[in-house]
This record gives structure tokens, C-alpha cells and sequence, in this order.
């Protein structure tokens, strides 16, 4: 219960008044790779983005570098103000909200994806479900960098994935997919995970369609009366391999 208590206590800092040692921090204990883990939400990206919990902002810069249209959006004013400026030195617009993933301050059928990369808990609150399926058109998509293990046979490997084990950051994909899949079914998604294969760890993405309605269009129907509906999609991280698996 106190390691609960104190790890709680620790993120909330480091996403407020600690934000400025954030990156540091995610560098250590990542091996550098923090920025990678993320990138794995990319290839499934399409159309107009919304991120939630952006951060420091490296997926933003990163899709706007390759000219996406993407929102970012997160509650910390700290973390809103360092991923400003780093869309600004990278010459970027700024598309930032500070507001709470509970209450979207955006119109119904605004975003063809939403991300989140390593979310806390908030991620599964039946406000924020109700809040992404409402902005998501149909057939939208929610793309979630869930969690990580390590898989390095050496011994800052062993430590690391025993670490993000007792703190909770790793844990077992297939114990917990039956309550995610049927919290993602409640509210109107159809999910599955896979696992991305790196060098010396494993990232667990989960991909959730948001159903279409009955009195809509579904995107594949509009896209034929259309001549098909253009998605473009970004290289995954070099070294990483997708792996299908946990399909509902």
C-alpha cells in the first residue's frame, strides 16, 4: 500500500513540479530508449490525431515532422509548456490543449485516431472511454503504447524488468486483457494487442475500433463511394517487429 502511496506521489511530481527532470528520469530507466517505445504507436496512426497525456511533446514534434495533422492534449501546465517550446524550436505549430481526458474539449466525430503512450489509470476511466468513443468517427481508432518488458539477458536488464514488475509498469498482458477487453466492448470498442519486438525489450500496444453506429456510413462504405479513403501510416521504429496477438 505505501509503495502505491509513494509511487503515485513520485509520478505526480515528475508530471507537475519535477517536469523539468522528466525526460532525465524516462532516459535511466529506459536505456535511452523512451522516445523509441513511443514511436511504436506510429505505423497505426492515420488521419487526424488527437494524443492524449502528450507530455514533453516528442510524438508531436515527431508527427508533425512528417506533416500529420495532430492535437496534443494534457492536464499538467508544465508539460504543456515544455512540449510548446519544443515545437517551436523544431519550427512546428503549436496544436496543444490543457484539459483532462475526462472532458475533451473538442466537437463528436472530430479525430480519426487517439493515442496515449504509457498512460496512468485515468486511461480506463469510464469518463475518459465515453470521451474518446464520442470525438473518435466511426470506425476510429484508440491506440495505446500500454507497457514494456524487458527482455535482455544482462543484469541492468533482470534489474530493470524487476523493477517495472514490483512497481507495477509490467505486468501480465494476458491476465489483464479479459477486464480490457470487455471495459473497451462496454463502450462501443473492439480490441485486440500486440506485441512489438525490439532489441532487449517487448512493447505491448493495445488497438481498439471504436464500432460505427447504425444510422452512419462506416469509413471503408464512404471511402468506396469516395474512390477510397488515403490513410497514411509511418515506418515503426528500426529493430521493432509487430507481432499480432489478443485479438476480441
Amino acid at each position: 500500500m505505501w509503495l502505491t502511496f509513494l509511487l503515485r506521489l513520485f509520478f505526480s511530481l515528475l508530471y507537475h513540479s519535477l517536469a523539468w527532470a522528466y525526460d532525465a528520469v524516462a532516459w535511466v530507466v529506459s536505456l535511452g530508449r523512451w522516445q523509441d517505445w513511443g514511436k511504436t504507436a506510429l505505423p497505426y496512426l492515420y488521419g487526424r490525431t488527437l494524443e492524449l497525456g502528450c507530455g514533453p511533446g516528442h510524438l508531436q514534434a515527431e508527427m508533425a515532422a512528417r506533416g500529420w495533422s495532430a492535437v496534443g492534449l494534457d492536464e499538467s501546465r508544465q508539460m504543456i509548456a515544455q512540449a510548446a517550446r519544443r515545437l517551436r524550436r523544431c519550427g512546428r505549430p503549436l496544436r496543444l490543449a490543457r484539459a483532462r481526458a475526462q472532458a475533451l474539449p473538442y466537437p463528436a466525430l472530430t479525430f480519426d485516431t487517439v493515442v496515449a503512450t504509457f498512460p496512468s489509470e485515468y486511461i480506463l476511466e469510464i469518463e475518459t472511454l465515453q470521451e474518446i468513443e464520442r470525438v473518435l468517427k466511426p470506425e476510429g481508432k484508440l491506440v495505446v503504447v500500454a507497457m514494456v518488458w524487458f527482455t535482455g539477458r544482462r543484469c541492468v536488464h533482470r534489474w530493470l524488468r524487476w523493477l517495472f514488475r514490483v512497481t507495477g509498469e509490467s505486468q501480465e498482458i494476458d491476465r489483464l486483457w479479459p477486464f480490457l477487453a470487455a471495459r473497451l466492448e462496454a463502450h462501443g470498442f473492439a480490441g485486440h494487442y500486440e506485441f512489438v519486438e525490439m532489441d532487449i525489450c517487448r512493447v505491448v500496444v493495445i488497438l481498439a475500433e471504436k464500432r460505427p453506429s447504425p444510422a452512419l456510413p462506416s469509413v471503408r462504405e464512404a471511402g468506396k463511394r469516395e474512390g477510397g479513403a488515403k490513410r497514411l501510416y509511418l515506418q515503426p521504429p528500426q529493430g521493432a517487429t509487430p507481432r499480432k496477438r489478443g485479438y476480441q
